[in-house]
């Protein structure tokens, strides 16, 4: 298993990954400097999640490899599904998994995604669009949601 550390504006990410797939990506509550020279296992990662911090990319396609219950993976999966500068409540993601009654396991599972930005468990919200929860931090989750948002149109007068 190969690691890595990559600076954002919002905190140190620490990314593993092996030949089968990248299998984390968190947010880490501590500076660590950023890896130098980063394993070819885990480049395109690295590349992708640049592009993403710098607004060049909206979607991903290295291999993730999930590692959790298949419910969780079930859950992780059905994130990749809401779109970028889009959110989804929790109810909405219960939803979608075909059982509203499933909504705290549904939150649960979110709250362990080990795939941070990629799998978008920042994209979930209250029902009442309040930003609740998030590993990473809720700061985290507002700066995530932002940088998303589509731009403010500007005016020429």
């Amino acid at each position: 298993m190969e690691e890595a550390y990559l600076n954002t504006p919002v905190g140190t990410l620490r990314i593993k990954g092996d030949e089968q797939g990248i299998t984390e990506i968190i947010f880490l509550n501590e500076d660590i400097p950023e890896t130098t020279v980063f394993p070819e296992v885990l480049e395109d990662a690295v590349y992708q999640l640049k592009e993403y911090f710098e607004k060049k990319r909206t979607t991903f396609s290295f291999t993730i490899n999930l590692q959790g219950t298949d419910f969780q993976k079930r859950v992780w999966r059905n994130l990749l599904n809401i779109p970028y500068g889009k959110t989804a409540s929790y109810l909405d993601m219960a939803k979608r998994l075909g059982d509203p009654k499933v909504i705290r396991a549904a939150a649960s599972a979110n709250g362990k995604n080990p795939i941070s930005i990629v799998i978008p468990c920042h994209r979930v919200i209250g029902s009442d669009g309040s930003l609740t929860g998030y590993g990473g931090g809720l700061h985290r989750k507002k700066w995530l949601l932002e940088h998303e948002s589509p731009s403010p149109q500007q005016t020429l007068f």
